[in-house]
C-alpha cells in the first residue's frame, strides 16, 4: 500500500521533463513554423560557437571576431532564445510565442549585439557615451534582468537589482554607514556596466563564449549519442550486486555524468529517474534515496574537468593554467565521492540491505584481482599510447595530426565492431522487477566507442596543453563524426545494412544535440551576463573591500569565525543560483575577504585554495533547504518531502562542507607542495582514509554501531590525518624570518614554480595601514629580479629597507592587495623541524584500537543474533 502511495506521489515522467525544461532548456515547446525558428536559431548558435572555436576563420581569413564582438553575439543569441523559450509566467502559453515576446526577444538581441554592430564607433569614443549608447545600455540591462528572471528565476535577478540600486544610491542615508560609497551617475553606471568590458561583457561572459558553450555542447552530443544511459548501465553492472548496490551505482553514474554536466538539477533528474526507485526497492526510504542522488549529483559540480563551468572561470580569476586548476580540484572531489559511496555502504549495513541479483557470481578475491588487473591494464595502455604518439611526432613531424586522426578512426571502428555484437543499451524501467544485473563485460563493450571523445578531450587538455576551447572543439568534432556514422556502421557490422536510414538518424541526432546544447546554454549565457552586473558593481564601487571590513567587524578578527562567516555568506549568496553565476558572485565578493583577513591573521594560502573554498560553499546551496533546487528535484522523483530530503542530503554532504576548511590549512590536499611521487601517493591514501573515517564518525557506524566516545575519537583521527601540521605548529613555529635585504638571493634560490612568502606593511589607497603576509608565485627558474617580476613586483633598497617600486598591472602581487611603496619587512621560509607525518603514528594506532573493539563487539552481536 505504501509503495502505491509513494508511486502516486512521485512525479510523472512528463512532470520531470517539464522540471528539467523549466530549469535548463525552457518550458515553452511551440509547434509549426515557430518551433522551426526556435530550432534553427539554437542550431545557428551552436554552429557559430563551433566556427568561433575552430582554426578555420584564421585559415580562410574570414569570420574572425575579437573577444568583445564574440561576447556580444553570444549574449544576443542567449537573450533572444531566453524570451522565446521561457514563458513570462506560469500562466503564459507554452504551445505558441506571444507577439510581445517576439518584440522583447528582438529588442534584447539588438541591445546585446549593439557592441558588435557599432564596435568601430564605440572604439572611437571610449568613456564618452552618447545618448543612443545610454538608451541602449539602459534598455539592455532591463531586458537582461527580465531574461534572467525567466530563465533562472528571481534569485539572481534580485541580487543583480540590489547591486544596481547600490551603484546609484550607495550614499543614501538608509544605507548602513559601513556600506556607503559616493554613488554613480546614470551615464557612468551604464557605460561601466554595458559599453565597456568591466560589467556585463566582462570576463565571465567571455569564458562562457570561449569555453563553456563548447563543453556544454559536447556533453549534450555525448548524451544524445547514448553515453548517458551507457554510464548508468555500466555503473549498475559494476556495483548493483553490492549491499545498497543501486545507491552506490547512483553515486558512480552521477560521478560519470557529472564529468560533463553543467547542471546538478538535470543530473538529479536524468540519473535519478532510474536510480531512486531502485534504491527504494532495496530498502532506502524516499528521503534517503533522494538525498543520495542529490549529494552525488551536486558533487558532480566540483568534479573536474568541467566543474559546472567554474573551472574555466577560475583560470581567469586565479590566473593559473587550466591543467593546474584540474590538478588542484581533483583529489578533494574524488575523495568526496569515495566517502559518499562509503556512507551508502554504512547505511546498507545498518539496515542489513542486500544487493540486486548478479548474473555471474565471483568471490571477493576474484573481484579484487580483476579490478587490479583492469587498473594496471589502463595504466600500461595509457603509457603505450603516450609514448606511441610521442614517437610518431618525432617520426612524422607536422603530418602527425592526420596519422593520429586515422588511428582514432580505426579505434572507433574497432570499438563499434565490438558494440555491434551486443544489443543497443535501452533505458530500463526502474519500476519493473530486476531479475538479474547485466554482465559488466557485455555492458562495457556495448559503448566503448563513447569513451574515445572523452579520451581525446583529456589528451588535448592535459597532455597537449591546448586551450579548453580548442580541446572541446576537436572532441566535439569527433563526437559529431561518431553520431553521424554509428547507426550506419552498426547496421553494416550486424549485416543488416540500411545506410540511408542510419545516416538520416545520425543527422537527426546531431541536429537535436545542437539544439539541446544551445538551449542548455541559455541559462548559463544569461547567468554569466547578469553576474557581470555584480562584478561590475564590485569594480566600480569597491564593495569587495567593504565586505572585508564587514566580516572583520562581525568576526572580531577571529580566524575561524572569519572562515565560518565567509562560508555562511557564500552559502546564502549561492541560494537559487546556477553553478556558474554562483561562483562568479561568491568569488567576487567573498574570496577577497579570506585573502585580506586571512593574511592579517597568519593564514597564507594560494589563491586557488581560497576560490575553491568559496566555490564549495556556494555549491552547497543546491543541497541546503529551504532553496536547495536539487533536493526539490530529487523529492519530485522519489515522492518524498523536499525539506526532509534536503536535510538528509545536507547531512550526507557534510564531508564536502568540511573539506574546504581542511585544504585551506593543509594545501597538500590540493596537490600543492608535493615534490616527490611518494608524497603524492601518501597524500592520496591518507586523505582517503581520513575521509572514510570522518564519514564513519558522522554516521555513527564503523564496523558496528559506534559509541559516542568512539565517534569523537574517529573525528579526532580524521582531523589528525587531514591536518597533522596543527599539532606540530603547537610545538614548533612553521616559519623562520629572513631579512628582506636578501629577497633577490632568496627568490633566485627557490625551486622552479615555487612561491615566496613575504611580510609586508604600508598604507593603501584608502589611507589605511596594512600589515600582512602574502604568498606570491615565482614561476620558472631565473634571476631573482626576473622571478620577482613574475610575481608582479619590482623592488628598491633604501638604506637597508626594501620597498615595492614597481607593480605589474593585474599581476599576482596586485591581486594579493599589494601597492606601490609597501615595505617588505621579512622573507618567511619554512622552518627546519620534525616532519608533520609523525602524528600519523598515534592516529593509526588509535584507529586500529577502535577497529579491534568494534569488530569484537560486532562478532558478539552476531553471535547473540544467531542464538
Amino acid at each position: 500500500m505504501t509503495d502505491v502511495k509513494n508511486a502516486n506521489q512521485a512525479a510523472s515522467d512528463q512532470d520531470l521533463q517539464d522540471l528539467i525544461a523549466e530549469n535548463d532548456t525552457g518550458a515553452r515547446q511551440p509547434t509549426g513554423m515557430t518551433a522551426k525558428v526556435l530550432l534553427y536559431v539554437a542550431v545557428a548558435w551552436s554552429l557559430f560557437q563551433l566556427w568561433l572555436a575552430s582554426p578555420l576563420p584564421y585559415i580562410v581569413s574570414f569570420g574572425v571576431f575579437n573577444s568583445t564582438e564574440a561576447r556580444s553575439i553570444h549574449l544576443a543569441f542567449a537573450v533572444f532564445l531566453a524570451f522565446l523559450a521561457y514563458p513570462a509566467f506560469k500562466s503564459s502559453p507554452r504551445s505558441y510565442i506571444p507577439i510581445v515576446d517576439w518584440i522583447l526577444a528582438a529588442a534584447a538581441a539588438f541591445c546585446a549585439a549593439y557592441i558588435y554592430i557599432f564596435y568601430r564607433d564605440l572604439a572611437g569614443r571610449p568613456g564618452l557615451p552618447i545618448t543612443q549608447d545610454l538608451v541602449v545600455a539602459g534598455a539592455g540591462l532591463v531586458l537582461l534582468l527580465e531574461a534572467t528572471r525567466r530563465a533562472l528565476g528571481p534569485p539572481l535577478m534580485c541580487v543583480a537589482v540590489l547591486f544596481l540600486v547600490y551603484v546609484f544610491f550607495g550614499n543614501a542615508p538608509w544605507v548602513p554607514e559601513v556600506l556607503q560609497w559616493a554613488g554613480a551617475s546614470f551615464s557612468k553606471a551604464m557605460s561601466h556596466q554595458w559599453i565597456t568590458t568591466e560589467g556585463v561583457f566582462g570576463i565571465a561572459l567571455g569564458v562562457s563564449t570561449s569555453f563553456v558553450f563548447l563543453f556544454v555542447l559536447f556533453g549534450s552530443l555525448l548524451d544524445k549519442a547514448g553515453a548517458g544511459n551507457y554510464f548508468i548501465k555500466v555503473a549498475f553492472a559494476a556495483l548493483g550486486h553490492m549491499r545498497g548496490g543501486p545507491a552506490k551505482a547512483a553515486v558512480l553514474s552521477s560521478a560519470m555524468t557529472g564529468l560533463i554536466s553543467g547542471s546538478s538539477i538535470a543530473n538529479v533528474v536524468t540519473t535519478g529517474t532510474f536510480t531512486i526507485p531502485l534504491m527504494k526497492r532495496v530498502g532506502f526510504s524516499g528521503e534517503k534515496a533522494g538525498a543520495v542522488e542529490v549529494a552525488s549529483s551536486v558533487n558532480g559540480q566540483i568534479m573536474p574537468p568541467v566543474m559546472g563551468a567554474a573551472a574555466f572561470l577560475m583560470v581567469e580569476y586565479v590566473g593559473i593554467p587550466y591543467p593546474e586548476v584540474i590538478k588542484h580540484a581533483f583529489l578533494p572531489a574524488t575523495i568526496s565521492y569515495i566517502a559518499l559511496i562509503y556512507i551508502v555502504h554504512l547505511e546498507a549495513l545498518k539496515a542489513n540491505m542486500k544487493g540486486l541479483p548478479k548474473r555471474v557470481t565471483s568471490t571477493l578475491g576474484q573481484t579484487l584481482i580483476r579490478s587490479l588487473l583492469f587498473v594496471l591494464s589502463l595504466i600500461v595502455l595509457s603509457g603505450l599510447v603516450y609514448y606511441a604518439i610521442l614517437f610518431q611526432k618525432q617520426l612524422f613531424g607536422a603530418a602527425v595530426g592526420w596519422i593520429v586522426a586515422t588511428e582514432c578512426a580505426a579505434i572507433y571502428l574497432a570499438g563499434l565492431y565490438y558494440a555491434a555484437k551486443y544489443p543497443d543499451l535501452e533505458m530500463d524501467d526502474p519500476n519493473q522487477p530486476v531479475l538479474e544485473l547485466p554482465a559488466l563485460g557485455e555492458t562495457a563493450k556495448a559503448g566503448l566507442h563513447y569513451l574515445l571523445p572523452v579520451v581525446v578531450l583529456v589528451w588535448f587538455l592535459m597532455i597537449e596543453l591546448k586551450s579548453p576551447g580548442l580541446s572541446a572543439f576537436w572532441a566535439t568534432v569527433l563526437m559529431i563524426f561518431i553520431m553521424l556514422t554509428q547507426h550506419a556502421a552498426k547496421s553494416y557490422f550486424r549485416k543488416t545494412p540500411d545506410f540511408a536510414a542510419g545516416l538520416k538518424l545520425g543527422f537527426a541526432d546531431v541536429i537535436d544535440g545542437f539544439a539541446t546544447g544551445a538551449r542548455n546554454m541559455i541559462g548559463i549565457g544569461v547567468a554569466t551576463a547578469a553576474a557581470g552586473i555584480i562584478v561590475g558593481t564590485v569594480s566600480l564601487t569597491g564593495i569587495g573591500q567593504v565586505m572585508v571590513e564587514f566580516v572583520e567587524l562581525i568576526s572580531g578578527g577571529n580566524l575561524m569565525l572569519i572562515l565560518i562567516f565567509t562560508a555562511v555568506i557564500s552559502l546564502i549568496l549561492g541560494m537559487g543560483l546556477p553553478t556558474t553565476a554562483n561562483y562568479i558572485v561568491v568569488s567576487s565578493l567573498m574570496a577577497p575577504v579570506i585573502v585580506e583577513l586571512g593574511a592579517e591573521n597568519g593564514l597564507i594560502v594560494p589563491l586557488i585554495a581560497v576560490h575553491l573554498f568559496v566555490f564549495y560553499f556556494g555549491i552547497m546551496a543546491d543541497v541546503t533547504p529551504p532553496v536547495g533546487l536539487a533536493s526539490f528535484a530529487a523529492a519530485a522523483v522519489s515522492g518524498s518531502d523536499p525539506m526532509k530530503t534536503g536535510v538528509v542530503a545536507f547531512f550526507y554532504s557534510m564531508r564536502t562542507a568540511v573539506l574546504p576548511f581542511l585544504f585551506l590549512f593543509n594545501t597538500q590536499l590540493l596537490m600543492i607542495g608535493l615534490d616527490h611521487p611518494f608524497d603524492v601517493v601518501m597524500v592520496i591514501i591518507v586523505s582517503t582514509v581520513a575521509m572514510l573515517v570522518f564519514a564513519a564518525a558522522t554516521q555513527g557506524y564503523f564496523f558496528a554501531r559506534s559509541k559516542i566516545w568512539e565517534s569523537a575519537a574517529l573525528l579526532l583521527i580524521a582531523f589528525t590525518l587531514f591536518r597533522p601540521g596543527f599539532w606540530l605548529d603547537l610545538i614548533e613555529p612553521p616559519y623562520d624570518n629572513l631579512p628582506a635585504t636578501t629577497i633577490i638571493e632568496d627568490a633566485e634560490g627557490m625551486p622552479e614554480n615555487s612561491s615566496i612568502l613575504l611580510d609586508v606593511e604600508g598604507i593603501n589607497i584608502e589611507g589605511e595601514e596594512i600589515s600582512k603576509s602574502v604568498m606570491l608565485p615565482l614561476g620558472p627558474a631565473g634571476s631573482g629580479e626576473d622571478r620577482l617580476y613574475n610575481a608582479g613586483i619590482g623592488i628598491r633598497n633604501e638604506d637597508g629597507r626594501i620597498f615595492i617600486d614597481d607593480l605589474v598591472f593585474a599581476g599576482p602581487a596586485e591581486k594579493a592587495g599589494l601597492d606601490f611603496d609597501f615595505e617588505i619587512t621579512a622573507v618567511k621560509v619554512e622552518a627546519d623541524r620534525l616532519p608533520k607525518e609523525v602524528f600519523f603514528i598515534p592516529a593509526f594506532l588509535l584507529l586500529g584500537g577502535i577497529i579491534v573493539l568494534q569488530r569484537r563487539r560486532k562478532r558478539a552481536e552476531d553471535a547473540l543474533g544467531t542464538v
